[in-house]
């Protein structure tokens, strides 16, 4: 493979932070990604032509923020696979979905002797809302084991989803391990029995292509920051009867409908759980982000990355002392590789790898109860996303070689 790239070419000149640094390897997408040119061109052209407040103005340049509002909409709601365009609400990003979910449907739909079940893989924007609800309404909250390879045990999964169970939340992806979910079957299981599935879709949208509506999730949550848009954006589309049993997440301007001396009314969907002044300068950001991937295509997005993953795991292979955790094939993973170096520190390392311009992330990666199973208490991740290319991964395997060595007395 060339090193130049794998699928892709080098798209370092479309983002303006990564052209403007080229000794500068980014491995880190996985928390957040860079930003292309025309995403911040198109916030930029927001302010200078269409700045104003969305739907409560009479005049053409409301309209016009309403517009460039709405279409942005429709733009991430095609490129994510939902027919059902009013059914995307735009939200802070997967964190505040998914609380969103767990206040607004859980407290109605979850009551004592119930069961939650999520896995162990679970991001804590997955886990500490659904147990924290448990804890609330005295329902259970279980957790689905791994198998040894950091997969979701289906088995396991099938006899812990019950009669009396409400709800399954998973990821699509691992943020910490890159573990690819069976979304469908894991679907097929909860429906089974009569329970909704949740997903959070954080890692995924921005390397797979999603399909909402032929997903057969029940709501699909996910960031714009992940997926080359700005940071504060992101939303989760709901099928429709599920909102429509759901009460408002938080009150006030636009989600209403007629507001009495004693009770209110509510807006329909999707403003009913957009309360305020939305965010329209992160949807139009969002909705540029989101055509650039449609124009490199999110099938070859997902190629680059299993090219990019099958070669690190191959060059940190050569490494004695490295231990990569998670799946074993590219195949079974996204553009995530998490790994050990003998005794030394995550931190240390990662401290060690910024000397050399590598930035990966070190730490728990908001998945304690992850780290417990796999018996560390944290690891080193290096996430790729289309900007990457081999070049970047020998720069990382040459850093950690570097690293080896300083640190050769404490590496078995």
């Amino acid at each position: 493979m060339s090193a130049a790239g794998a699928v892709f070419g080098d798209l370092r000149p479309d983002f303006p932070l990564l052209a403007a640094s080229p000794k500068l390897v980014y491995l880190d997408s996985a928390a957040t990604s860079q930003k292309p040119r025309v995403v911040l061109d198109a916030i930029r052209e927001f302010y200078e032509t269409a700045n104003a407040n969305p739907h409560r103005g009479a005049y053409k340049l409301s309209g016009a923020a309403t517009d460039a509002y709405h279409g942005a909409r429709a733009t991430i709601a095609k490129f994510l696979g939902a027919s059902d365009t009013d059914t995307l609400i735009f939200t802070r990003g997967t964190t505040e979905s998914l609380n969103l979910l767990a206040s607004a449907w859980g407290h109605s739909h979850v009551h004592r002797g119930d069961r939650i079940v999520v896995t162990r893989l679970e991001h804590h924007a997955n886990f500490v809302p659904w147990q924290q609800l448990a804890r609330a309404v005295g329902a259970e909250f279980r957790i689905c084991e791994l198998n040894e390879v950091g997969q979701v045990d289906l088995g396991q999964l099938r006899a812990l989803v019950t009669a009396n169970t409400k709800v399954v939340a998973f990821g699509h992806v691992s943020n910490a391990l890159g573990t690819v979910n069976d979304v469908r079957e894991i679907v097929k299981i909860a429906h089974a029995v009569g329970a909704v599935a949740f997903c959070d879709g954080a890692q995924g949208a921005p390397h797979l292509r999603v399909g909402f509506d032929a997903l057969g999730v029940d709501a699909y949550a996910f960031s714009g920051h992940k997926m080359l848009g700005p940071m504060g954006i992101g939303g989760v589309i709901v099928r429709r009867k599920l909102l429509d049993a759901m009460p408002p997440y938080q009150f006030g301007g636009d989600m209403i409908e007629f507001v009495f001396d004693g009770d209110t009314t509510w807006n329909t969907l999707p403003y009913k759980f957009e309360a305020g002044t939305p965010n329209v300068e992160g949807a139009v950001g969002l909705a540029a982000a989101v055509r650039y991937l449609d124009g490199l295509g999110m099938d070859a997005v997902r190629a680059h990355e299993v090219e990019l993953s099958r070669y690190a795991l191959a060059r940190l292979g050569e490494i004695d002392g490295i231990v990569v955790h998670g799946p074993v094939t590219a195949e079974e993973r996204s553009g995530v590789v998490s790994f050990s170096l003998g005794d030394i520190h995550p931190h240390d390392l990662s401290t060690m790898l910024d000397v050399d311009g590598v930035c990966v992330r070190a730490g728990h990666h908001c998945a304690q109860p992850l780290m417990r199973a796999l018996k560390v208490t944290a690891t080193v991740r290096a996430s790729f996303y289309v900007y990457n290319t081999t070049a970047d991964i020998d720069a990382l395997a040459a850093s950690l070689r570097k690293a080896k060595e300083r640190f050769g007395a404490h590496v078995g």
